[in-house]
């Protein structure tokens, strides 16, 4: 039988010396660390706590027990990693990181986890008792995720990248909910476990948020365009009957610029497909 790691115990104290208690189970004998005790404990007595193997390779029990545990899954913080190894992941431990080794992370290494990203995991002890990150897999965020209710489109919304496709990428908003971002809809692949600001753009019939890490159209657009989106919406109608086709002195009398700034800003919006062209005129796309 090998020692009990990863997971909470109760162990009887054995012995102490001026920075440890000492405390057994089984035959194995782990340290407690007297500075994170309210109160002494007693040789002979009982204590409950966290059992894992520490940085020194010492086994070693806390009071501070970390939500990640054996078949318990929760967020971790990245605080290191090395490409011949993995990444380094704060579960709450006062003098151990706990390791997720490579073959578990994306083989671009452009897309691993960085300092301050979060990773969802439990612990999995391997064949030399030695306890590792285990990275959550889709089934147990479906397990955790709630149904979103029915959210206006552009409703900002916070998410963490869980898993990167080929199709897309798959998070988990703040509120449990689960996400995704077509390659369309971001400028660059998000890293597993990047916290990203992003924005309602539907939802799925599955109960997926359709999110988007891109800017409102109107956001991005120079002071011409914007204005002439505005002019749009403004009207009842959402009518106006100008194109690429009216008199320079009309446009200029109208919105105060140039024929050529105007084409330039209709062509703005039809790119961001908010208008279209119909007869005499232009319409805001509904």
């Amino acid at each position: 039988m090998s020692a009990v790691i990863g997971t909470n115990i109760r162990a009887q104290v054995t012995d102490e010396n001026a920075a440890y208690f000492f405390a057994q189970v089984d035959g194995y004998t782990y340290q407690i660390d007297k500075a994170e005790l309210k109160k002494p404990l007693k040789v002979g007595g009982q204590v409950t706590g966290f059992a894992y193997t520490n940085e020194d390779h010492q086994l070693q029990i806390t009071k501070q027990v970390p939500k990640v545990q054996k078949d318990q899954f929760a967020w971790g913080t990245v605080v290191a990693s090395r490409h011949d190894l993995g990444i380094f992941v704060d579960i709450g431990l006062p003098n151990k990181d706990m390791a997720v080794s490579l073959d578990d992370l994306p083989t671009i290494k452009q897309l691993w986890p960085q300092q301050g990203d979060r990773l969802m995991l439990a612990l999995k002890e391997d064949r030399k008792g030695r306890l590792w990150g285990e990275l959550a897999q889709s089934d147990i965020f479906a397990a955790v995720a709630r149904r979103p209710q029915e959210r206006e489109k552009g409703t900002s919304v916070t998410a963490t990248v869980y898993r990167n496709k080929m199709a897309g990428t798959l998070v988990l908003t703040d509120q449990y909910q689960l996400g995704f971002i077509h390659p369309s809809q971001r400028d660059d692949e998000p890293r597993l476990g990047e916290v990203l600001k992003t924005r309602v753009v539907g939802i799925s019939d599955r109960g997926v948020l359709n999110l988007s890490t891109k800017p409102l159209a109107y956001k991005t657009m120079d002071e011409d365009a914007q204005f002439l989106l505005l002019q749009l919406q403004r009207r009842a109608d959402h009518f106006l009957p100008f194109n690429d086709k009216s008199e320079p002195a009309a446009i200029k009398a109208q919105f105060g610029f140039s024929k050529s700034q105007f084409k330039r800003a209709l062509g703005r919006l039809y790119k961001e497909r908010l208008i279209e062209q119909v007869d005499d005129g232009i319409r805001l796309v509904q």
